[in-house]
């Protein structure tokens, strides 16, 4: 059972979260680390709609390895026999779902009949779901903003009500949390770059590692090496090969797009290139993955666990906030912001702020790095 102290740092945090400058389903692994101190699961997820305009998902531990399953048209028909509503339908969830509902809740057949069925034993039995509740998220104008899933595994106890009055209270700090802000290029990070050669119709032809790694993580289920391109790269090629003249071709700017996901913010562009087959044209489609340094800098101030107060003006400092305007956002006096600035230098043993830095630049946790296939 977690103390009283250790629930009300945790709602602190997570408020906290929903009130930054740096917001968007790219914090839901920190989000979710916080939630775990107020709600027990074993993993969560998000389910959460695109850039692209298609749905996307974001998932912990075992029901990784069957979240592409989960989109396959088939597991969808049996989803949608099983349950009041198919988890995919996103937008009547918004319309119809307020507040967590539990598994229990949405199973619309015997039990029998449920553990028999294509979406039991692809997704739920292999990802170990045997009991979730669902949050649907909104802005404050109603539109929805992704689907929390917090699960339980087989050998778990079911949620209580308890869980579901804590999760249904921090909905509206999740919501916020959890809406895209502002995309700043300055304010991140380049971690990793790839390109990907096509012919002009979209047939690959060449694609290097650090690609191959990324654009799943950009793209998710609906990236096959090898298959297809999603309709936004194709749309892409479509807009690269079909110039309204050969003016146009020599002067307009690449077709680019920018997807932001769980796994971070991807810039895409197009260009033409001359193909090393023959005489034939092929086009290029080059992908950046950037990391917000807001991201980062929540990771390094959760592995220093510091109290919630010097957490906040840590924060708030490193976004290069003057103490009064500190003592503005977070809604005390100058001089006790003047306070936490000098117990938190104190604890962590710096000076001035470029000290500080330092100290959480070597807390950040490394991003992985991108690993070469055997030749």
């Amino acid at each position: 059972m977690l103390s009283l102290k250790s629930t009300r740092q945790a709602l602190a945090r997570l408020h906290h979260m929903a009130s930054l400058d740096t917001g968007g389903v790219q914090l839901i692994e920190p989000l979710l680390q916080e939630l775990r101190r107020v709600v027990n699961f074993d993993f969560g997820g998000l389910l959460y709609p695109g850039d692209d305009g298609e749905l996307s998902a974001y998932a912990e531990g075992p029901l990784r390895t069957v979240v592409t399953d989960s989109f396959d048209p088939r597991i969808l028909r049996s989803e949608h026999e099983v349950l009041v509503r198919s988890s995919h339908d996103f937008a009547g969830a918004v319309r119809y779902e307020h507040g967590p509902k539990l598994l229990r809740e949405l199973v619309a057949v015997p039990k029998t009949e449920f553990h028999r069925s294509d979406f039991y034993n692809v997704v739920a039995r292999p990802g170990d779901a045997m009991e979730y509740m669902k949050l649907v998220l909104r802005t404050p104008q109603g539109a929805g903003v992704g689907a929390i899933f917090l699960f339980r595994e087989a050998a778990s106890p079911w949620f209580t009500a308890d869980d579901v009055a804590v999760l249904a209270r921090l909905e509206s700090h999740l919501a916020r949390a959890l809406q895209n802000g502002e995309q700043d290029a300055a304010g991140s990070e380049v971690h990793s770059q790839g390109v990907l050669i096509t012919t002009p119709e979209g047939r690959p032809l060449w694609i290097s590692p650090e690609a191959e790694t990324l654009m799943p993580l950009a793209f998710g289920w609906r990236w096959r090496a090898g298959s297809e391109l999603p309709p936004a790269l194709q749309e892409m090629l479509r807009r690269l090969n079909t110039p309204a003249s050969r003016t146009d071709l020599a002067t307009m700017e690449p077709p680019a797009m920018e997807l932001r996901t769980a796994q971070g913010w991807f810039s895409l562009r197009a260009t033409c290139m001359a193909a090393a087959i023959g005489t034939r044209k092929a086009a290029a489609l080059h992908i950046t993955q950037r990391v917000t340094r807001g991201v980062r800098l929540l990771s390094a101030l959760r592995a220093l666990d510091l109290p919630q107060r010097q957490h906040e003006t840590a924060w708030w400092l490193m976004r290069g906030l003057s103490e009064p305007q500190i003592a503005q956002r977070m809604g005390i006096s100058i001089n006790t912001a003047v306070y936490h600035r000098r117990q938190l230098y104190n604890r962590l043993g710096v000076m001035e702020r470029g000290e500080l830095m330092q100290a959480l630049t070597r807390q950040a946790p490394a991003l992985p790095r991108i690993k070469r296939p055997a030749q």
